[in-house]
């Protein structure tokens, strides 16, 4: 019987990943839900391939190029955030929630609604409203696999395991396109520059968060909510060669790793294979020819996220929303060329500082709502701050 199964945020790097995998596969799988923002093209010829049921993009400015690309198709098409939570609410044995941003949280928690399983990808989910997400998908009976390829390694490693005999869980980190560049130099850094990662090839935003380590700040936030561990449990180490994903120390001293290509088909060919394992068109590794691989702990100076994820960790509430939209807001004006690469985690800091002072942000109900307001409100405390700098 083929699985039935919607990708959103398809045209991004995660979600053509994971088209790959399916294209591969047609008889196994049905697709009923494409989605994407303004790849209008990439996402008709999509769904074209794969035989969609409804190809939805969020601009509403894009539907009639949309509808008209897909015209004689019989594959509907319908813009908007409604329908992004309309194609979430269709019947699905699973869904690929890779919307980049705090956007993928509402149509995640839909499918979870439905009891579908849900593979992970949105990191801002569990970074907003991880308690909200985990408690939504038990009273429903949803599963939720993780996708990141650092949490896909935590997943795996803990089959068969007791998580009360864990003493802590370790994810590695590349260190970026600067982790050998002189401290001195972070100031001048270009967003093109910023733009290049060493190991993966990933869209512009993450590859940039990759540079700064908010990606990695995010992981860490993750791993915490996902698996309910406490945040003095919680390490990352920098591994410039990303085959190690994430290590699983256990309370007799052993650690487990999970070693594998830098290639994001192995996580999400794991998810939507889960709970059997299939073959899949990674590179097999050759550890002689690899003959080694290092690690390093990070430099709190070059990397202030890490130090921000552990604040966040620790206060809890809603404060990974404004975390979340603070490192968003100072990542837009980054690339837009309004501040510089350092300046990103000093913005951050404040807007979380200024919050956290004007609300119990700490003990406050995490609803979709609240995420929303906090995050907006975040935004323009962000934006705030950086002209009151250029001021």
């Amino acid at each position: 019987m083929r699985r039935r199964i919607s990708i959103f945020g398809a045209t991004g790097s995660i979600g053509q990943s994971t088209l790959d995998l399916v294209r591969r596969r047609p008889d196994d799988f049905h697709v009923v839900a494409l989605t994407g923002a303004r790849n209008i093209a990439q996402l008709i010829q999509d769904a074209k391939a794969v035989r969609a049921e409804v190809a939805v993009t969020s601009d509403p400015s894009r539907l009639a190029e949309l509808r008209d690309g897909l015209a004689g198709t019989g594959i509907a098409a319908a813009a908007g955030d409604a329908a992004l939570i309309e194609a979430a609410a269709r019947p699905a044995d699973w869904v690929m929630s890779a919307i980049v941003g705090v956007a993928g949280l509402a149509p995640g928690l839909e499918a979870l609604r439905h009891g579908t399983t849900l593979a992970l990808a949105n990191k801002e989910s569990l970074v907003t409203a991880g308690p909200l997400l985990m408690q939504t998908a038990r009273e429903h009976g949803a599963t939720i696999l993780p996708v990141d390829s650092e949490h896909s390694a935590v997943f795996q490693a803990l089959i068969g395991e007791d998580i009360r005999a864990v003493e802590r869980i370790i994810i590695t980190a590349s260190g970026g396109a600067f982790r050998d560049r002189p401290l001195s130099d972070l100031d001048h850094v270009s967003v093109a520059e910023a733009s290049q990662h060493p190991n993966w090839n990933m869209g512009q935003r993450i590859t940039i968060d990759s540079a700064t380590m908010f990606n990695k700040a995010m992981e860490l936030i993750e791993t915490k909510e996902f698996f309910e561990v406490g945040p003095d449990r919680i390490e990352t180490i920098v591994h410039p060669e990303s085959l190690i994903h994430a290590l699983v120390g256990f309370n007799d001293g052993a650690l487990m790793a999970h070693v594998g290509p830098p290639d994001m088909r192995h996580a999400i060919g794991f998810a939507l294979n889960w709970p059997e394992r299939r073959t899949l068109p990674v590179e097999r590794l050759d550890l002689a020819k690899i003959g080694q691989l290092n690690f390093r702990a990070p430099d709190p100076a070059r990397y202030p996220a890490l130090g921000l994820a552990s604040r966040v960790m620790h206060e809890g509430g809603l404060t990974g929303a404004v975390f979340n939209a603070a490192k968003e807001q100072a990542l837009d004006l980054f690339i837009a060329g309004q501040c510089r690469f350092t300046d990103m985690a000093r913005m951050v800091d404040r807007t979380v500082d200024v919050m956290l002072t004007r609300h119990r942000l700490q003990n406050a109900t995490i609803t979709l709502d609240n995420v929303r307001d906090v995050d907006a409100e975040a935004r323009a405390r962000t934006c705030e701050d950086r002209a009151n700098t250029k001021g």
